[in-house]
């Protein structure tokens, strides 16, 4: 089972997220593969992951999450003990977030999205540092992210598996060309 989430103000159009879900149908695995429309709040986003997740065992799940999806991805596979894929995570949202307190857009629709200060302190709560059992985190990371320091994310889950990308940008635009090792890390053969 896979447990896809999206980044802050993103949703299930992402196209990392459409290139995974296509991936998954390929594969004759559309069943096992999630990625819900995350609400604004990091504690209600929480709760709903942790409601579509209830009952998969730890081995047999994987979170891929991307940006504020990595946070929560990381977070999730804290408390459950489950492998975590990171694709360019924030890794301290707080000091990023403020600026976007009020309301605005979700990037592939015209649907409102508000940002509540009282957010930034469920994101606080959320936090995990230092990360344990590194084996079960996959990080991949591109130094051109414009968003976000990669070389926060390479030190934050040094020990893990780590597949940093020279150039590229916050949304991984290369993403198919890694898809593959994704889904290799979630145990998911590849088939043709």
């Amino acid at each position: 089972m896979i447990l896809y989430l999206h980044g802050f103000r993103s949703s299930p159009k992402s196209m990392k997220a459409r290139v995974m879900a296509e991936r998954m149908a390929a594969l004759g695995l559309s069943e096992q593969f999630i990625c819900p429309q995350l609400p604004a709040s990091p504690k209600l986003a929480m709760e709903l992951a942790l409601s579509l997740i209830d009952g998969v065992p730890a081995g047999e799940l994987t979170i891929v999450g991307s940006s504020l999806g990595g946070y929560y991805a990381t977070w999730l596979a804290e408390r459950i003990g489950c492998r975590a894929v990171l694709l360019n995570p924030a890794i301290v949202p707080l000091k990023d977030l403020d600026k976007h307190v009020g309301v605005t857009t979700q990037f592939h629709s015209d649907e409102p999205f508000e940002f509540k200060r009282g957010y930034i302190e469920e994101l606080r709560a959320l936090a995990v540092n230092p990360v344990t059992r590194q084996e079960r985190y996959f990080l991949i990371a591109a130094t051109g992210d414009e968003v976000l320091d990669y070389r926060d994310m390479v030190a934050h889950y040094a020990g893990a598996r780590q597949q940093v990308i020279e150039g590229s940008d916050h949304g991984i635009s290369e993403f198919p060309d890694y898809v593959e090792s994704v889904l290799e890390f979630c145990g998911i053969e590849a088939q043709q």
